[in-house]
């Protein structure tokens, strides 16, 4: 059956209705739907090669998505009103139809003013900084443990296309290319904006570099801490509770590995003027970002999506353009930038599939399947967007003029 409404769907809600009606509009490749009453519907092309299918078990996930786009997807997904056998494809087919399905990805006016207002009452002062950190990173090191690589790294991998590598491999390929980017040798003195859990401090520790790092999430200084003590380099490693805001000193490099995207547009300039500051002169920084089209950008600034509204509050992904513009304001040469978004996405993959390897476990430390459908979600929507091309992850090498 394709585009046509059949005497099944007909006794359907009215938003059922509509939103059924609006799936018409898909131009690029086809989705095949399965409604409650197991009435199948193919609409867009049944042989062009890109497909998905969306089980329906309830009609109130339609007016879910009509009201909120990708928000109310992801609601209707973690209450499972929805199903489908490949979230990521299913994903990746509304980006390529997102001219002709606008209020399916976007929602509705009202709705996305309500989104844009929350998200815009979560700015990243001190302490709201503190709050939307929490939201995310202070959930528990034992559920990060069951999924991340052993070296504790929740940024992207760089696998430069061998994707034979292990995660933890790839990870540690990533560290190496900041450290040979930047000319680290033994004895400089290096200021990490953002240490996470420690990977980058421990492998530059490790090859004899001086590493500050700071964080604002106790979870991640405690483990971080931990793991210096346990290869005794503590005299080449100082990790501590501090924001970027209250940073003192000079230092002969900064790293900053997907940190930047928690900053806010807002506060843009203040970090960028931090990084000048702490560097000495002619220093050189590489900040590692996510980053989003530019083509894209108006509309993702004036919105909110459901990484800002389920993930991180209070994030914002730069542009390269804007990023690099932004830097040169406040002293900081753009000198080189290493984009690798295949990577994130084959990241997101492997992340995914440890998360379902041990769901029992994570049912186990007390979080419920609407969480457990919520990252799940959070996955699938980031690899799609990197496989689509429509965010990349970069690595910005930056020098002090």
């Amino acid at each position: 059956m394709n585009r046509t409404l059949s005497t099944a769907t007909l006794s359907a809600p009215v938003g059922a209705r509509m939103f059924l009606a609006l799936l018409n509009n898909i131009r690029h490749g086809h989705l095949e739907l399965i409604t409650p009453c197991n009435t199948r519907m193919v609409f867009g092309d049944a042989h062009a090669p890109t497909g998905a299918t969306l089980q329906l078990h309830d009609w109130r996930a339609c007016q879910r998505i009509l009201r909120a786009g990708d928000i109310g997807f992801a609601e209707a997904y973690a209450a499972g009103w929805i199903a489908t056998p490949d979230l990521t494809a299913l994903l990746r087919l509304a980006l390529r139809n997102e001219a002709s399905l606008d209020q399916l990805v976007f929602g509705g006016v009202l709705a996305r003013c309500w989104y844009r207002l929350r998200h815009w009452l979560r700015p990243n002062t001190r302490k709201g900084s503190q709050r939307n950190i929490h939201a995310h990173y202070d959930i528990g090191n034992d559920f990060y443990q069951l999924w991340l690589d052993p070296s504790w790294t929740y940024s992207s991998a760089l696998f430069d296309g061998d994707y034979s590598l292990s995660l933890q491999d790839a990870q540690q390929r990533k560290y190496q290319r900041i450290i040979d980017t930047l000319q680290l040798k033994p004895g400089q003195r290096v200021l990490e904006i953002g240490c996470g859990w420690g990977g980058f401090a421990e492998q530059a520790a490790q090859q004899g570099i001086h590493v500050h790092g700071v964080t604002i999430s106790p979870s991640q200084l405690e483990v971080a801490q931990r793991r210096v003590q346990a290869q005794g380099l503590q005299d080449r490693v100082r990790l501590e509770l501090c924001d970027y805001r209250d940073l003192r000193g000079e230092y002969d490099a900064v790293v900053s590995i997907e940190m930047f995207e928690a900053v806010g547009e807002q506060y843009w300039p203040q970090y960028f003027h931090t990084v000048a500051a702490r560097l000495k002169a002619g220093g050189q920084a590489l900040v590692q970002s996510i980053t989003i089209g530019e083509q894209y950008f108006p509309r993702y600034r004036s919105s909110a999506d459901f990484i800002q509204q389920y993930i991180f509050p209070g994030g914002m992904l730069p542009s390269v353009e804007r990023f690099e513009r932004q830097a040169a304001r406040c002293g900081l040469h753009p000198l080189a930038r290493h984009a690798f978004g295949r990577d994130y996405a084959e990241t997101l993959r492997r992340w995914d599939a440890r998360c379902r390897n041990v769901h029992q476990q994570i049912a186990g430390q007390g979080f419920d399947e609407h969480f457990l459908r919520i990252w799940q979600m959070y996955f699938a929507y980031c690899e799609a967007a990197f496989d689509e091309g429509r965010t990349d992850v970069v690595q910005f090498l930056l020098q002090k003029a």
